[in-house]
């Protein structure tokens, strides 16, 4: 089933609960996905770890301007989105995936970054950050 049908569904079960935190949280996320689908790309997923990681974004900046309550309805709404994201891969599995890339693409110096990143995201299929991946990638290609 696709996240934009499990959203529906959830908010309608928010709205029959009273829960309205996690009612304005789902008609955003809604909304977002609608919109995404509209213009035709259709990544829920990238739509999902977007808004999440605008939530924890604006979290930091709350708290870091003296704001801690803004910045923990930001954190709710955050892991409120990331009930709908795929399980997050190990560092271990990531160690495997990149290990494949490089033995792919032939990689054998950090110049080749581009291309073991392309491959490894490719099978990473949003299951982890292009940070934590690209974190990886330089060390397999430094050492």
């Amino acid at each position: 089933m696709p996240v934009t049908d499990t959203v529906k569904q959830d908010l309608v079960t928010a709205m029959k609960a009273g829960e309205k935190e996690r009612v304005g949280t789902l008609r955003l996320l809604l909304s977002e996905l609608q919109k995404d689908a509209k213009e035709g790309t259709g990544d829920e997923t990238a739509v999902l770890r977007r808004e999440r990681k605008r939530r924890v974004e604006a979290a930091t900046a709350f708290r870091d301007g003296g704001r801690p309550e803004l910045a923990d309805a930001e954190d709710a709404e955050a892991l409120i989105i990331e009930e709908y994201l795929p399980a997050e891969l190990s560092d271990e599995e990531l160690r495997v995936l990149v290990g494949e890339a490089v033995g792919e693409t032939g990689a054998t110096s950090p110049k080749d970054m581009g291309q073991v990143m392309k491959t490894t995201m490719a099978k990473v299929a949003g299951r982890a950050d292009g940070k934590r991946v690209s974190g990886l990638v330089q060390e397999a290609l430094r050492g």
